[in-house]
């Protein structure tokens, strides 16, 4: 059997695994058969405490968050045939984080549990509707990456600014926290907030994935096959907009894992756009389960934030792809 017909069962075979994982460590390491029994009711209440509402929720919200960004990652990257793109690069993840940063500054998130997130949804919603009335005012798809960085510089000032201004030391403690990424002390309940939005983006870019196909021929070459150009970007932005609010809503602003996972799986599935939705967006939940197991069990006084381990290894990870691509086209 190839490696690409072995790569979807490996990847889910993996995912179980590091999610049983998760609950197996931390502070106090559970055996295998605690974790079991408190997974199906036979255990006491305490282990059933631990593994059903603290280590369970948090691996699951660490790995739909990624699933979430390795997945808009992979369509962005087909659409504006970049390895480089992913959802930071069209100014959601930004937008996103400056509007909850903004309930934070103004103490709305003190209100009820469900504002933070909210605002984390409302503004990855507010960039990609800016991001898909340029994607019918415009042909250029570098015009379209042009705009995603402007939003992302202005989102990125804005909460430069509120972080200068905040009033008090929690509140920039809060503002920071919310930037860095985390998923420390997420609940069900918070994942099924953010759930809809994230199956809602996923729908949008599975239903629309024929297209990325047909941009590897070049879009004068889609277009004459009859793909609506038009269209395939405002579906594209607008699946990986909602799935990325999603994200950032039970996350907080996690970078590079859309970069990566799908860098990493396109070689197994022919290069083909569409073919690597799902196998990035379980790869990338994959890579950050473990970076959050990672995060926990690390001696550290404080625990890091899950934001900066991932960016620590991705951002060298995107170093190297920018310059083997370089070498590959130079």
């Amino acid at each position: 059997m190839s490696l690409s017909r072995l790569l979807l069962p490996g990847l889910i075979g993996a995912s179980i695994l590091a999610i049983f994982a998760a609950c197996l460590l931390g502070s106090t390491p559970m055996p295998a058969g605690r974790v079991l029994a408190a997974l199906f009711g036979a255990a006491d209440a305490s282990d059933e405490l631990v593994v059903w509402s603290i280590r369970l929720p948090r691996a699951l919200a660490a790995y739909v968050a990624g699933a979430a960004l390795g997945l808009s990652g992979a369509a962005l990257q087909g659409l504006l045939r970049n390895p480089l793109a992913e959802p930071g690069v069209l100014g959601v993840s930004a937008s996103a984080s400056l509007v909850a940063t903004f309930s934070l500054y103004y103490g709305l998130a003190a209100l009820s549990p469900w504002v933070l997130p909210l605002a984390a949804i409302i503004g990855a919603l507010i960039a990609t509707a800016l991001i898909a009335v340029a994607a019918i005012a415009t042909r250029s798809v570098v015009t379209l990456i042009l705009i995603g960085v402007g939003i992302s510089s202005f989102a990125g000032a804005a909460m430069s600014l509120l972080m200068n201004l905040a009033p008090t030391p929690f509140t920039l403690s809060d503002m920071i926290n919310w930037m860095l990424g985390s998923v420390a002390n997420r609940s069900f309940r918070e994942i099924g907030f953010a759930a809809p939005f994230l199956l809602a983006g996923a729908v949008i870019l599975l239903a629309s994935r024929r297209g990325l196909s047909a941009l590897t021929l070049g879009e004068e070459a889609a277009s004459g096959i009859g793909l609506d150009l038009r269209r395939q970007r405002i579906l594209t932005v607008l699946g990986a907009g909602i799935a990325t609010g999603g994200s950032v809503a039970l996350a907080g602003a996690i970078g590079f894992v859309g970069i990566v996972a799908p860098h990493i799986v396109r070689p197994f599935v022919g290069h083909d756009p569409a073919r690597s939705l799902v196998p990035s967006a379980l790869l990338a939940g994959l890579i950050l389960v473990l970076a959050d197991i990672g995060v926990r069990l690390m001696p550290t006084t404080n625990e890091l934030k899950l934001g900066v381990v991932a960016a620590l290894i991705g951002a060298p990870a995107f170093v190297w792809i920018a310059m083997r691509r370089r070498a590959l086209n130079g």
